[in-house]
């Protein structure tokens, strides 16, 4: 297994004083690619915030540690800054800033440095290239006028261009057919080949695994894992469904 990366120890979450997350615990090592799947409701969206700092989400109990650093109480802003990164389910419109300044500006602020302009619309190019984004879309402003499919690959965009040490990509596929997703799935796998970052790929559906290559696979229910396996275990998910992951909850 490799270096561990993200090492979450028996969190507890609370929004809006209901108990989302129990006692959860997750070991990501560098480069590996873990996949949270369960129902509606589960608390999977909840995990990624708290993994980002959201201030939103009270963490009642427990630890984050990333790259061997306690950053339980570290605000998002400094968490970005040490590499980590989300893919939200619905990304928001930034009027005023497009898509090429927003994602420069987001670099210089991860890494200190100016950014050198030259290199910085090669890499930008060709990513845009691989994602089958218009050349227009760098200077539109962020995901004003987006179609759901142009907001989730702008998203996939940043991901290539600031090469965050780990990523968590909630509900990528959600909303979007079957071509969109084979695109944006193309994005993930090119940062999962160049990068040794890890990933945290969070879905109710299995439509973008089909391409992608995954070390582990979590079921949450209920605010819990109820089950670790490998990528087999998503193949039991495409068969059976959630039924009997629900009825493990209930039980725990």
């Amino acid at each position: 297994m490799s270096d561990c990366l993200l090492d979450v120890q028996h969190i507890s979450v609370r929004v809006d004083s209901k108990h989302v997350l129990r006692n959860l615990s997750m070991r990501i090592g560098r480069g590996e690619t873990h996949v949270l799947m369960g129902p509606n409701g589960a608390g999977k969206s909840t995990l990624g915030n708290v993994l980002m700092g959201n201030p939103a989400y009270e963490l009642e109990g427990g630890t984050i540690l990333f790259d061997g650093a306690d950053i339980t109480d570290m605000p998002t802003d400094k968490r970005a800054r040490a590499g980590l990164f989300m893919s939200f389910q619905n990304p928001l419109e930034v009027p005023g800033i497009s898509v090429e300044t927003f994602i420069r500006s987001a670099i210089q602020q991860r890494t200190g440095e100016r950014v050198k302009l030259f290199q910085f619309q090669k890499e930008l190019k060709a990513a845009m290239e691989l994602l089958d984004m218009d050349a227009s879309y760098a200077g539109r402003d962020l995901n004003v006028g987006f179609s759901g499919g142009e907001r989730k690959k702008s998203e996939i965009l940043q991901l290539l261009m600031l090469h965050p040490k780990f990523a968590v990509l909630d509900e990528t596929d959600s909303g979007l057919d079957v071509d969109a997703v084979r695109t944006v799935s193309k994005g993930i796998e090119a940062y999962q080949r160049s990068h040794e970052g890890a990933l945290l790929v969070i879905t109710h559906s299995t439509r973008i695994l089909e391409s992608l290559h995954s070390d582990y696979t979590h079921i949450l229910v209920n605010g819990s894992i109820v089950k670790t396996g490998d990528g087999s275990l998503v193949e039991e998910v495409n068969r059976h469904g959630f039924e009997q992951f629900l009825r493990e909850g209930v039980h725990e």
